[in-house]
């Protein structure tokens, strides 16, 4: 059959949630809708005023766009006779997230209580103490061992704990069944870079990545450093004199898989611009064989809202298949991104103890659960994983691989200088098709070296 042409999602949220306007039919039912959220940036005056006359406060809680009608009523349900929770909608970019939140914070906003962090702006906030130190009792519950190890490590800075996971976020490969048949593909093992480029190149396929200058393009970078056994830094703790370590065997094993890519027939035509939701369409295009295609965990949901509408028949759908993250070289584990959202408490919230307890609250087990059945938003607790909603939400194989990868992934650097460190990555390594294995990361750690040193300028 031909299939409907699918809209190209825009630019989507680099911690792992689904693109600002995806390719999918809204979901009704038990999820109540809402009219407006409220707008990005309020004066702090009036935010201030919010706590009205009866001296009840208002709590502000700023979201990313990611699941907001589930966070709305989250938010009111984590609401008591002592204070109320509001929303205010943050852009759908981290790194616009982050600038607007490290204004504000900097300003020594109290209006800013609760927030939404991508999990590598966690130790850029806590180093500047803008955020709330976790008392022991909620530190212990943030990280205890319900917690997915590589969810629990997010929230962690120094010696401290600044925040609560929310929800882990994580990259699979996803794949047309039919397009791994035909290559000769056995998905039952692990797979590179390499022969996934190769299977789709050969066999009228593409390769669907985020490649675009943005945060994800890093990501993407840095789980390719990881799978081939190195880092872009180390001894993060060192801030500005932490060790830079692009310039190794595992950068040129990374760039080899994106010069590889970018001058294969598997490239898609946006590959230097691509983001999280512009590769969706190529999973069931007019013409041609599918991809294999990494991304986030909102996939499934998304493909699967289009069978009711009939974008997509439900063979269409049954073809869907998922694996682990390619590996970067044969024989050795791959580091699967690891993203998401951390609850933390503003430092200079007016009501700190009741933003801490509802933080605690608006990221229990059962918040996580409502999160992951209503908006396609992976728990960071394993029991989650255990709910009956999920399980039937979900394939028992799909949510093992979640987990899985979320528990075995690699974080990207935890620094307080990591926006400084993506930007300069992404400045040398962008375009993917100028990447040069013997060039691109000995100029990349030359490049970052002198930023953090103060030599250069972004």
């Amino acid at each position: 059959m031909t299939h409907t042409t699918i809209r190209e999602g825009q630019m989507a949220h680099d911690s792992g949630g689904p693109p600002a306007r995806r390719w999918k039919k809204r979901r009704s039912g038990g999820t109540r809708g809402i009219a407006a959220v409220g707008v990005a940036v309020l004066a702090t005056s009036l935010l201030a005023a919010c706590s009205g006359d009866s001296g009840k406060p208002t709590l502000n809680w700023y979201v990313n766009p990611d699941g907001v009608e589930t966070l709305t009523k989250l938010a009111e349900q984590c609401s008591t006779d002592d204070y109320d929770i509001e929303i205010q909608l943050l852009p759908s970019g981290a790194t616009d997230q982050r600038t607007q939140l490290a204004r504000r914070l900097a300003a020594k906003d109290s209006s800013t209580d609760l927030m939404s962090l991508d999990p590598v702006f966690v130790a850029e906030f806590a180093n500047a103490n803008w955020l709330e130190e976790l008392p022991k009792d909620a530190a212990g519950t943030a990280t205890d061992e319900d917690v997915l190890e590589g969810a629990a490590d997010t929230v962690k800075w120094d010696e401290g704990v600044y925040a609560f996971p929310q929800w882990a976020n994580t990259q699979v490969l996803w794949y047309r069944k039919s397009l791994a048949e035909a290559a000769g593909l056995d998905m039952t093992k692990p797979v590179t870079w390499d022969q996934v480029i190769e299977a789709a190149a050969d066999n009228k396929g593409t390769v669907g990545v985020q490649a675009n200058k943005y945060e994800a393009y890093v990501v993407w970078i840095n789980a390719l450093i990881q799978g081939a056994g190195g880092d872009i830094i180390s001894d993060n703790e060192k801030g500005k004199d932490a060790s830079v370590d692009i310039d190794s065997d595992a950068g040129r094993a990374a760039a080899s898989v994106i010069q590889k890519l970018a001058g294969s027939a598997a490239a898609q035509p946006d590959l230097t611009t691509s983001n999280e939701g512009t590769s969706l369409g190529l999973m069931y295009p007019a013409e041609g064989a599918g991809e294999f295609m990494t991304n986030w965990t909102f996939v499934y949901k998304n493909y699967e809202g289009l069978v009711e509408p009939g974008t997509i028949t439900k063979e269409d759908f049954e073809d869907l298949g998922w694996a682990r993250y390619p590996a970067t070289v044969e024989g050795e584990a791959s580091k699967p991104p690891i993203g998401g959202i951390d609850i933390g408490v503003g430092a200079f919230s007016e009501n700190t103890d009741f933003a801490l307890e509802a933080a605690e609250c608006v990221t229990t087990t059962e918040a996580q659960v409502a999160l992951a059945v209503e908006s396609g938003l992976m728990p960071a607790r394993n029991s989650a994983y255990d709910a009956p909603e999920l399980k039937e939400a979900y394939p028992a194989d799909l949510l093992e691989l979640f987990s899985q990868s979320v528990d075995e992934g690699g974080p990207r650097p935890k620094s307080s200088y990591y926006a400084t460190i993506s930007a300069a990555i992404q400045s040398v390594w962008h375009s993917p098709k100028s990447v040069d294995p013997d060039r691109t990361p000995e100029e990349s750690a030359k490049f970052l070296k002198d930023v953090l040193e103060g030599k250069a300028l972004l």
